[in-house]
């Protein structure tokens, strides 16, 4: 950390217009044009969500489109599974760099919630099966789920929580207290294998420490935040001009419109996901994605992506909509689409 970065952070955040803050969010999000590769992209966010929702593509990788436009998908597995400068873990991709954080939420004691509660209770009546698992891995690993043999037990508080998908359960608990790791994908399908094999050593850093700096992280990245007197900017934000000819569409997982509330406030757009809405009550269209045209949200576009005909179609437009034609070529590129069809 630099002296300058010190005395900004000592500082604090400052009140800004909200014309400022919707630049400063933008540039904070990288979604001005300043993005130069996914390894940058990932860093600079603190992480990417992972979602199998392929309306259009996952958002782990739509997110860094916004961004960079054309890249490789390919990339983002050679730096989760080949140079490890990424990892993967509670349904996001993270930098390597925040592993020591990470951690010290692998080890943090459970039993605030009732899954917490539940997943310990599985855990003590399945001693045996977590020893039979991690030897498997241990011996055969990495491995997929379906080729690790169940021999769990169902709890009698758990009312049959597990559902008949012991394995599972059993590496998602261990996954998520940091003793098996993903380490990589076979069909789409995790491999699992242990983490003392995958992870490399770290610094021991508190739960404490680590809360703190993931929570400076995130609004590092958001750029602003409500509040009492108005929009605070982060210390270390630049305000600064967007390209207003920069157009690009937002993944509904996307951070700059994550919080649908915060978004409202700060560009006047009322943005909700309407999958899971009855298709006769929904306003716009089941997977709609917003237009970010420089440093304002001007409207909506509802493409899929049809794979086995290489067709990408709109199936509605709202709003502005500034470089339709060209944004929707340069998504169909990267998509592999061969032809683009409209059919609103």
């Amino acid at each position: 950390m630099t002296a300058r970065t010190r005395a900004r952070r000592r500082a604090g955040p400052r009140v800004v217009s909200t014309a400022e803050a919707r630049r400063i969010a933008v540039r904070s999000q990288l979604l001005d044009g300043s993005a130069t590769d996914l390894l940058d992209v990932v860093q600079r966010l603190g992480f990417l969500q992972i979602d199998p929702i392929s309306t259009v593509a996952p958002p782990q990788y739509l997110i860094p489109w916004s961004r960079l436009g054309h890249y490789e998908q390919a990339e983002l597995d050679r730096l989760l599974w080949e140079e490890r400068r990424l990892f993967e873990w509670g349904a996001y991709v993270w930098p390597i760099e925040s592993l020591p954080l990470i951690r010290a939420r692998m080890r943090r004691r459970r039993g605030t919630y009732s899954w917490e509660r539940r997943a310990s209770e599985f855990l003590r009546a399945n001693g045996r099966f977590r020893r039979a698992l991690l030897r498997d891995l241990e011996e055969r690993g990495p491995l997929l789920a379906r080729e690790i043999e169940d021999r769990s037990v169902t709890p009698r508080e758990s009312h049959g929580w597990t559902g008949g998908r012991g394995v599972t359960e059993m590496l998602e608990i261990l996954h998520g207290r940091g003793v098996v790791a993903i380490v990589g994908r076979r069909d789409g399908q995790r491999l699992w294998d242990l983490a003392e094999r995958w992870y490399p050593d770290t610094e021991a850093v508190s739960l404490r420490d680590a809360d703190r700096e993931l929570a400076e992280r995130r609004f590092r990245a958001l750029g602003v935040r409500a509040g009492r007197a108005g929009w605070e900017a982060h210390p270390e934000a630049e305000d600064g001009q967007v390209p207003g000819d920069r157009v690009t569409f937002l993944s509904p997982f996307d951070r700059l419109i994550h919080d649908r509330d915060r978004a409202e406030a700060l560009f006047g757009f009322r943005y909700r996901l309407e999958m899971y809405v009855p298709k006769a009550k929904r306003e716009y269209g089941y997977y709609v994605l917003p237009v970010l045209a420089g440093a304002r949200l001007v409207g909506r576009v509802e493409p899929r992506f049809d794979r086995p005909t290489r067709t990408l179609e709109v199936l509605g437009v709202w709003g502005e909509t500034p470089a339709l034609d060209e944004t929707l070529a340069g998504l169909a590129r990267w998509l592999g689409a061969e032809r683009i069809v409209r059919t609103n």
